[in-house]
């Protein structure tokens, strides 16, 4: 019987961009902040919600999580997120 050998690498070639331009200011933005349901992602977001509101005056902050941190996010909380300013995604340990 033959053997097939899969290569399981993306061999997509990846193609350089430049990064979206920074913000002036955080003043006024609506902020995301989505917890990938690892342990302690929840403190940290907990935390930097409070610093956002506290000494950045953003207007608003939403708060979203993956069922897991497994799997990419479901279509429903990317389309929860995809209207704000900016979208800080919670990796912790």
């Amino acid at each position: 019987m033959p053997l097939t050998i899969v290569n399981p690498m993306n061999e997509t070639a990846a193609q350089a961009m430049a990064p979206p331009p920074r913000l002036k200011t955080l003043a006024g933005k609506s902020i995301g902040l989505l917890d990938i349901s690892k342990g302690g992602g929840s403190f940290f977001l907990d935390r930097l919600e409070k610093i956002l509101r506290e000494r950045y005056a953003v207007a608003q902050v939403t708060r979203a999580r993956k069922p897991t941190f497994t799997k990419n996010a479901p279509d429903q909380v990317i389309e929860q997120l995809r209207t704000l300013d900016v979208v800080v995604e919670a990796l912790a340990d």
